[in-house]
């Protein structure tokens, strides 16, 4: 038996999964069911690259509907904290202690994770080092490329 895995979300990152969701059954899947009716109607489908590439699209498609319907199946709504410490669903001003500058994170849930964003995981170097702190402690974190220190400047 498969263990379920429970998935850390914001509000707006299960939004976001349910429109993805949404679009890949209304839009993206007849799409492609047209699609492969279209290249089986060319006759011999064992030449056929358009009936195999529609084919893998669907299978991808597929695939990716049955992933979204587990983790949001599997989804725990974490709500924005208005707490002393750092958790999921905060936001923090860190300080490296090193060159001083400052940096504005989101604690996301793994999934939700896009460093272009400034959203790291809880489960990052950074995220782990600074989960369950409070303004003003210093935390040394590990990382591949060596050990740094940061201090929490703010929480929000």
């Amino acid at each position: 038996m498969r263990q379920k895995k429970e998935f850390l979300l914001t509000s707006e990152g299960f939004l976001e999964l349910e429109t993805e969701l949404n679009n890949l059954k209304s839009n993206e899947r007849p799409r492609i069911i047209e699609a492969i009716k279209e290249a089986r109607a060319q006759g011999d489908l064992s030449e056929n690259a358009d009936y195999d590439a529609a084919r893998d699209e669907q299978a991808k498609i597929e695939a990716r509907i049955q992933e979204l319907e587990y983790m949001l199946e599997h989804a725990k709504i974490i709500e924005k904290s208005k707490g002393d410490k750092v958790e999921v669903g905060t936001t923090v001003t860190v300080k490296y202690v090193e060159d001083e500058e400052e940096e504005i994170y989101s604690i996301v849930g793994s999934m939700e994770a896009d460093p272009f964003e400034n959203k790291i995981s809880n489960e990052s170097p950074i995220g782990k080092a600074i989960m369950n702190k409070k303004v003003g402690d210093i935390i040394s974190v590990e990382s591949p490329n060596g050990n740094y220190d940061i201090k929490i400047v703010n929480i929000a």
